[in-house]
């Protein structure tokens, strides 16, 4: 179908397979109905015998601000409101019982929303037969003088036919008959008048090219599909006044030829228009039917009308039927009356029909969903799985849309007004369902056997008019006269008699030497052509030895050529084998090659993180044991510098001993001399305990204890976000302090000190903390300025790496800056001298060393 508004330019449509795999668009025909009453607004028009128009009606313009809209929809024929049933029957159905006579499946359903004439387009009014009575009056009229008996064919449980001789059909037929309260038609039975005017068709309608050797049966089948559950409309339950019996739902099972069925469905054999539309009508008064607001009786279910149509032929004599199953052949019409198609709230539906609507509209939209997957696959080239098991009404028919028979739909409209919206999703499903595909069915094998078994053996006259040879020869004598002798003295008649006879005999004798001369004349044709056939014969026998020696010419050559072509199949055999063994080999090594990159770019990255690590370390002892070399370095020369002082005071104290009687006190050597003798400081020194020996004659120095520089002091405790807690037992603290995360202005202008608490990771995996401190000073242009004046460092070590206690005089500094290994000063020292941060001979002096007198 299209349609007159613009649409997205199709993509080129991919073909597969070869070219006898032709298949037809599904064929989509719309009938307008008429209208209830004449003055009602319609918004359907006919523009000709293909193509309708909706346009939107008043009310609906109001509503959508006077928007106005034209849409053309075309179809492969449209039906008017004054179309007859017959006129529809001959361009839709007609075709389709055709193709079932000649052992082809077909598939015909209405389809529409409530109220627009679907079930009196299926199975018609009274005086005015619908498509169903038509295509059963159509097949008996064309098979009617060929049926089998009764109980001829059997159906079975797989969806097949079985065929019983005619002894066996006999006993049957007897049996059923003798069974009491028999359901099965009788042609002998009178006609329903209820239906009776139904099924009166006036206008003959027969197929053409009927097959006069084959024998048929005709089995007819009603279903519903009611809430998603089938159920069969013809199955005889025993009633229960007790406790009556609801109807069981069936299955849909797959045959041995993958097509679908209805397991356990009645199939009734009937012979005639009226039995067959008898168990029709029987089945249609069990079909779920209900009083909405859109419809008195409105159908709540999909039916479905099956006629199977089965063919088998006659054997050889044209006598009985032929009793082989593998040359049964089976087709169907399936005739599908769908439930309407419509909204809910238009219902009023309440409980039970609501429901029912829900599942009407669900299966008729998994249909919609399936014609649009077909549709896309076909066009587009996809392969996208098509959702028939979402739906029993789309399962039941897949083997339609899958190249199993012809497939048509009539599209039944109102054209009032209220239904308007409904129309429109009508006219989009059916432009979806015309360009769907359908690949056409395969004609049946022939049996094989001589055309015009039927009637071969059946005595038969003359054909025609035209006399028989001894007749012509009888006519060609001459007639006899009279033979009644009625006197004695009559010598007439006898000459007359005997002149006639001689007359005969010559006549019969010259007849027989003609027959004679002809008879000779043609033995000598037949010696002739007898001759010509020896001759024809001796030369062809002549040709086919020639041909029968190129043909064993050929037969060993092929023989050799199968030969050669065993053995080269045997090698590429062997080819294959050992080409999949090295692809095999191949692969592993592959994946072993790509192990062993894998590993080895894992001991590359390893190893350039390990020689990151030891450059790292490296680099990290380098300049600590730079720092220490430089420590002690200082330390030592602050040691020689601290002794050289020593020994000039000695000298100074024994000069004044010497020379003059009166003690001076001792001067410290100046900054300005210590400033040029220090060249180097250490970045965190910790106070180093210098020891030596006095003089016995020195006098007393009276020793010191320092007292804290930071007290009464305000202290800016700085300590990064980014620190992490040791946890130690041990903190550092500071009274008096102002802890920031990030130093600023205001907090260093209330303070005097500063401290910054800095963390690293060592060389041995332990956390250093390291207390940088310093004075703040004000500067000119009213700001801080912050001057480091020392360091101390704090590490937390493993008991297993302590180091002893060492006796020499002099005790090393600490790298890590934790306390002296030398606790008892004032007892291994006679003079211990405090140094000070800021002096050039170290961390500097605070006061002079005076020597500790001895005890006694």
């Amino acid at each position: 179908m299209k349609s007159a508004r613009a649409k997205t330019p199709r993509k080129p449509i991919v073909k597969k397979g070869s070219q006898t795999n032709l298949k037809d668009p599904v064929g989509v025909y719309c009938r307008v109905r008429p209208l209830g009453f004449p003055d009602q607004e319609c918004c359907i028009e006919v523009i000709n015998n293909t193509t309708v128009q909706l346009h939107t009606p008043e009310g609906y313009r109001l509503n959508r601000n006077g928007d106005y809209k034209e849409t053309q929809y075309s179809f492969k024929q449209v039906f008017g409101t004054h179309t007859t049933q017959k006129e529809l029957f001959d361009v839709v159905a007609n075709p389709l019982v055709d193709d079932l006579i000649h052992g082809k499946n077909g598939l015909l359903f209405t389809y529409g929303v409530t109220g627009s004439g679907k079930t009196h387009t299926m199975t018609g009014s009274p005086g005015e037969g619908g498509l169903l009575p038509r295509c059963l009056d159509m097949i008996f009229n064309s098979i009617g003088s060929f049926q089998a008996k009764r109980y001829v064919f059997k159906s079975n449980d797989r969806n097949s036919m079985d065929i019983q001789c005619e002894v066996d059909a006999l006993l049957e037929r007897q049996k059923r008959e003798a069974m009491p309260n028999t359901k099965t038609p009788s042609s002998k039975r009178q006609v329903d008048p209820e239906f009776a005017d139904m099924i009166t068709v006036q206008e003959f309608c027969k197929a053409e090219e009927v097959d006069e050797d084959s024998v048929y049966g005709v089995f007819v089948s009603y279903i519903e599909i009611y809430n998603n559950y089938i159920y069969d409309l013809l199955e005889e339950v025993p009633f229960d006044p007790i406790k009556p019996k609801p109807p069981q739902s069936k299955l849909l099972r797959e045959d041995k030829n993958h097509n679908m069925y209805v397991a356990g469905c009645t199939e009734v054999e009937v012979k005639s228009t009226e039995e067959a539309f008898e168990v029709f009508w029987r089945g249609q008064k069990k079909r779920r039917i209900a009083n909405t607001h859109l419809n008195r009786e409105s159908s709540r279910s999909h039916s479905v009308f099956n006629i199977k149509l089965v063919q088998a032929p006659l054997d050889a004599d044209g006598d009985n039927v032929l009793q082989e199953k593998e040359q049964i052949t089976i087709s169907q019409l399936s005739l599908v009356d769908l439930a309407g198609s419509e909204r809910t709230n238009r219902t009023r539906a309440e409980g039970n029909r609501l429901r029912e609507a829900g599942n009407i509209n669900q299966s008729l939209m998994t249909l919609r969903t399936c014609m649009d997957v077909l549709r896309e696959n076909q066009m587009y080239g996809t392969n996208k799985m098509v959702p028939y098991r979402d739906s029993k009404l789309t399962h039941l028919f897949k083997n339609y849309f899958d190249g199993e028979g012809k497939v048509r739909m009539i599209v039944c409209v109102n054209p009032k007004a209220e239904d308007y919206e409904e129309n429109l999703q009508v006219m989009r499903f059916a432009e979806v369902t015309q360009e769907v595909e359908v690949a056409r069915p395969v004609d049946k094998a022939i049996c094989g056997l001589t055309p015009g078994r039927r009637y071969r053996n059946q005595p038969r006259g003359p054909i025609g008019n035209e006399p028989l040879v001894t007749d012509v020869v009888l006519q060609s004598f001459p007639p006899l006269p009279s033979c009644e002798i009625l006197d004695i003295n009559d010598e007439q008649t006898l000459p007359r008699l005997i002149e006639a006879l001689e007359k005969r005999h010559h006549l019969r004798q010259m007849m027989i030497d003609e027959f004679n001369k002809q008879s000779n004349a043609f033995k000598a044709l037949l010696q002739e052509f007898d001759n010509a056939v020896l001759s024809k014969e001796n030369h062809m026998q002549g040709k086919l030895n020639e041909k029968e020696k190129m043909i064993s010419g050929q037969k060993l050559e092929i023989e050799r050529l199968e030969k050669k072509n065993k053995t080269l199949e045997y090698k590429i055999e062997i080819l294959e084998k050992t080409t999949t063994i090295y692809e095999e080999d191949k692969r592993n090594l592959q994946q072993e090659l790509e192990t062993q990159n894998q590993k080895l770019q894992r001991q590359f990255s390893d190893k350039r993180r390990l020689e990151a690590r030891l450059q790292g370390m490296v680099t990290e002892t380098t300049m600590k044991w730079e720092k220490e070399c430089e420590r002690r370095v200082a330390a030592k020369q602050l040691e020689m510098q601290n002794k050289l002082w020593v020994k000039d005071e000695k000298l100074k104290q024994l000069k004044a001993i010497v020379t003059e009687p009166k003690t001076e006190k001792p001067e410290r050597p100046s900054r300005e001399r210590d400033r040029e003798k220090v060249t180097q400081r250490s970045v965190s020194p910790s106070p180093v305990p210098f020891l030596f020996q006095p003089d016995q004659n020195a006098p007393p120095i009276r020793l010191r204890h320092r007292r804290s520089r930071s007290a009464g002091d305000r202290w800016v405790d700085h300590k990064p976000a980014s620190n992490m807690q040791t946890e130690t037992v041990m903190q550092p603290h500071v009274p008096h302090a102002i802890t920031v995360s990030v130093a600023n202005e205001k907090a260093l202008a209330k303070c005097e000190k500063y401290m910054l608490t800095h963390q690293e990771l060592a060389s041995d995996g332990e956390i250093e903390t390291k207390l940088i401190k310093g004075d703040i000073y004000k500067t000119r242009g009213g700001g801080q300025s912050v001057q480091f004046t020392d360091i101390e460092t704090l590490k937390q070590e493993s008991p297993n790496g302590s180091r002893k206690r060492r006796s020499s005089t002099v005790a090393p500094a600490q790298p890590d800056g934790a306390e002296s290994e030398w606790t008892d000063v004032e007892t291994r020292c006679s003079v211990a001298v405090e140094m000070k941060a800021g002096s050039q001979l170290g961390p500097g002096y605070q006061h002079h060393a005076q020597p500790k007198r001895k005890k006694p």
